[in-house]
């Protein structure tokens, strides 16, 4: 389970060091993909797979599966952290998310989330004073 929020920076390669309690998560590989709110998402290779299954099940029919869908898997790159736990993230998903320097990882059960600083602090703060009605409405009590 990926939990927390860390700071690393991305280095003029393109490279972030992921967090060192997240790096044995993903030792199988990962995926990046395009996240909602113009962040990134760092799936562990298995959880993107289930991802690909839901996918291919879903209707090709509705548009929204295939905007989705073509977005979702257009942006995707796999890859496997090197030896010092760095990730290289390609040039046309860091210009997604604005991804410069000092960005913001975050653990998100069952994924990684990585955003520009000053984009998740203004995101947090947003969302912040709502966070405790958030609760009923997305987990309903029985």
């Amino acid at each position: 389970m990926f939990l927390g929020t860390y700071t690393p920076r991305i280095d003029d390669k393109g490279r972030l060091f992921l967090p060192a309690k997240f790096r044995d998560q993903l030792t199988e590989g990962l995926v990046v993909t395009r996240g909602q709110e113009r962040c990134l998402t760092v799936w562990p290779r298995p959880a993107f797979e289930q991802v690909a299954l839901q996918a291919q099940a879903a209707p090709v029919t509705d548009r929204a599966v295939r905007d989705y869908t073509r977005l979702l898997f257009a942006g995707a790159s796999d890859d496997q952290p090197d030896k010092q736990g760095r990730l290289s993230i390609p040039p046309m998903l860091r210009e997604y998310a604005s991804l410069t320097r000092d960005v913001v990882v975050i653990g998100v059960v069952n994924r990684l989330e990585i955003w520009d600083s000053g984009r998740w602090q203004s995101y947090s703060d947003t969302h912040e004073e709502s966070f405790s009605d958030l609760g009923q409405e997305v987990f309903p009590r029985d």
